[in-house]
């Protein structure tokens, strides 16, 4: 049994880990801090865990947080993470980040799409926490940037084809869409019901944060730098993930050849299920849930390939995936407290 603490208790995927964790037979949920809720139980913020995480919020110094946990989720803004991150590892304990401070390898970067970066001492060690590309080194790690939540859809899309020389980088356009939790629990006039309901936009095109995560995640597996164009979408829903992706292919290929390889890739793989030939996965089929679907389209007429990739952001694109990274750096099964089914409808 381990004693686990939320930092950013009170969002979305604060609240999702304490749902999850709840769930899971080795773990504790020992503290959870929110500012903005501090002496309130966690179930009153969010009513649907009461009775099963009544844990109550704080806002104490992390200095007098350290010592009540073993591991640490951050589940707080860029640029708060860092600001706190070093003091639990200094104190020994290890971390899953699931802001975007230490997912960037190259702190100029970071600087170019964020702001300075305050604790780049930790970049080089930080594993990226993307369980089916890089298991054996979270394994070890005591700091895991958990990834972002269209980055992993993306991600996981291009592997295969990537790591088989299937398909050329400099061709890959990704077009994304995200429910509005995505987004956060802060009010803002941009996810009010009124200017969200009935309506379908893109935002941040060309100039979303998540493309240099997208972009140096994806050159790893190509073995070379890439530059893609990502547009994400804001859809009426209030939480999933799909994300269709395209590119060239670099030689011609039977759509069932591309299946096969897709299945031997994540054929070990408990959270990844890829669709048969001629069937797409949607967003309804894995909510709630840490399951990515991934179906893929060989368009012989124009010599692309086309990758649908959909998961629930506050699960595998979030919290489930953090939890995942516990499990590996704890030594527990990778599938411990994720059993859960998709819910339908």
């Amino acid at each position: 049994m381990i004693r686990v603490g939320i930092v950013g208790a009170s969002g979305y995927t604060g609240g999702e880990l304490a749902r999850i964790l709840t769930l899971h037979p080795e773990v504790e949920i020992a503290v959870a801090t929110s500012r903005t809720h501090a002496g309130k139980k966690l179930s009153k913020v969010y009513p649907h865990l009461a009775g099963i995480a009544d844990v109550v919020c704080e806002d104490v110094k992390i200095s007098d947080l350290v010592g009540r946990a073993d591991l640490f989720f951050t589940a707080v803004p860029h640029q708060t993470a860092m600001a706190i991150v070093p003091e639990f590892l200094q104190a020994g304990k290890k971390v899953i980040d699931l802001s975007a401070d230490f997912r960037l390898d190259d702190p100029a970067v970071y600087e170019e799409w964020y702001q300075p970066h305050s604790a780049q001492e930790y970049l080089a060690e930080a594993v990226y926490g993307l369980p089916e590309i890089n298991r054996h080194k979270i394994a070890s790690a005591r700091l895991v940037a958990n990834p972002g939540c269209y980055p992993t859809s993306i991600i996981l899309a291009l592997a295969p084809l990537l790591k088989n020389s299937l398909i050329e980088p400099e061709t890959i356009i990704a077009d994304s869409k995200s429910g509005t939790s995505g987004a956060g629990r802060t009010a803002q006039v941009g996810t009010l019901f009124c200017e969200v309901t009935d309506g379908f936009r893109a935002y941040k095109v060309g100039d979303h944060r998540h493309t240099p995560e997208i972009e140096q995640e994806l050159a790893k597996l190509a073995g070379r730098k890439l530059t893609i164009s990502f547009t994400p979408h804001l859809l009426p829903m209030s939480r999933g993930i799909l994300s269709t992706v395209y590119g060239k292919l670099t030689k011609d290929v039977e759509p069932q050849q591309i299946n096969d390889i897709y299945q031997a890739f994540y054929k070990d793989e408990k959270f990844v299920r890829v669709c048969a030939v001629g069937d797409y996965p949607a967003t309804q089929y894995v909510r709630g849930s840490n399951y990515c679907d991934i179906g893929c389209k060989v368009d012989q007429r124009t010599g692309r390939v086309v990758i649908v990739s959909v998961l629930d952001n506050l699960v595998k694109g979030a919290a489930g995936q953090a939890v995942q990274n516990m499990n590996l750096v704890c030594g527990f099964d990778e599938s411990l407290g994720l059993a859960t089914v998709p819910l339908f409808p």
